[in-house]
C-alpha cells in the first residue's frame, strides 16, 4: 500500500492550530505576560510629559517581548521537549522545521497581541496617540525584536535541558533584563553625566537598548535616524547569533 505524505502547508495548520489551542488553554501564563507592561504604563505615565508617550511605550513593549521569549517560549520547548512530544512528533513524516515553526508563529500571535494592548491601554489612559503609519511600522519593529527574545530564549533551552533549571534561569535572565530597562530608562530621564551616562551609552546598545530604539522610532516613522538604523542593524545582528547557537545546541530529547 502506497503511503500518503500529507503536503506540508496541511501539517504546518494542524500544528499551529494544536499549539494555538495549548496556548489557549493556559491564558494564565498569558495575563502574566501581560500585567508587566500595562504596570509601567500606569505607573511610569509621570514620564510620558518629559520622555513622550514613545519612550513609556517602547519600554512597556520591550518587556512584554522579554516576557514572551523567555518565560513562554523557552519555558514551553522545555516542557515539551521533557514529555517527549517532540520525539513522538519527529516520527510522524514531517520536516523538524516545521515543528518549531508553528510555535514561532504562535509567539508572532502573542507579540501582535502584546502590542496591541500596549497601544489600547496607551490610549486610554496616558491618551498617547500615534500616526497610522507609526502603528504599522511599530508592529513591523517589535517582530524583528520580539525575534531577538526568541533566539535568546532558545540559546537557554538549547544550553540547558532540564526544565526547572530552564525555568529558574530564564526567570533569572528577565529580571536582569527587567533592571536594566528600569534603570536605563529612570536615568536617562533624569539626565545622566559622568559615569551613569557612560553605562547608559553601554544600555543602548544592550539587546533591551537596541529593541526599545527601534520601537521608539518606529512609533516617530518621521524622526526615524540614523542611529535607529544602527540599532535595527544591532538587533538583527543579535538575533542571528542567539539562533545560530541556540539552533547549534538543541536537542529533541533530554538523553
Amino acid at each position: 500500500m502506497e503511503t500518503i505524505i500529507p503536503k506540508t502547508s496541511t501539517v504546518l495548520s494542524a500544528l499551529f492550530k494544536a499549539d494555538l489551542t495549548t496556548q489557549w488553554r493556559n491564558r494564565r501564563a498569558v495575563v502574566l505576560v501581560l500585567i508587566v507592561p500595562v504596570i509601567i504604563i500606569f505607573t511610569w505615565k509621570v514620564f510620558v510629559a518629559v520622555m513622550g508617550g514613545p519612550f513609556v511605550l517602547s519600554n512597556s513593549i520591550v518587556i512584554g517581548l522579554i516576557a514572551i521569549g523567555l518565560m513562554g517560549y523557552s519555558n514551553s520547548i522545555a516542557r515539551d521537549r521533557d514529555k517527549g512530544i517532540f520525539q513522538r512528533l519527529r516520527v510522524a513524516p514531517l520536516p523538524s522545521w516545521a515543528i518549531m515553526c508553528s510555535r514561532l508563529v504562535v509567539q508572532m500571535v502573542m507579540i501582535a497581541l502584546i502590542t496591541t494592548v500596549v497601544f489600547i491601554v496607551g490610549n486610554s489612559y496616558d491618551g498617547i496617540k500615534l500616526a497610522p503609519e507609526g502603528y504599522v511600522l511599530t508592529y513591523f519593529t517589535a517582530m524583528i525584536g520580539g525575534a531577538v527574545y526568541l533566539s535568546l530564549g532558545q540559546v537557554i533551552v538549547g544550553l540547558i535541558k532540564n526544565p526547572e533549571s530552564v525555568n529558574a534561569t530564564s526567570r533569572l535572565v528577565y529580571f536582569v533584563f527587567i533592571m536594566v530597562g528600569m534603570f536605563g530608562g529612570i536615568s536617562a530621564a533624569n539626565n545622566p553625566t559622568g559615569i551613569t551616562k557612560q553605562i547608559n551609552n553601554i544600555l543602548q546598545w544592550s539587546p533591551y537598548g537596541t529593541v526599545r530604539t527601534i520601537l521608539a522610532a518606529g512609533m516617530q516613522p518621521e524622526a526615524w535616524s540614523n542611529t535607529a538604523t544602527v540599532a535595527l542593524l544591532v538587533t538583527v545582528g543579535y538575533t542571528i547569533v542567539f539562533a545560530t547557537i541556540g539552533i547549534k545546541k538543541f536537542k529533541w530529547d533530554t538523553k
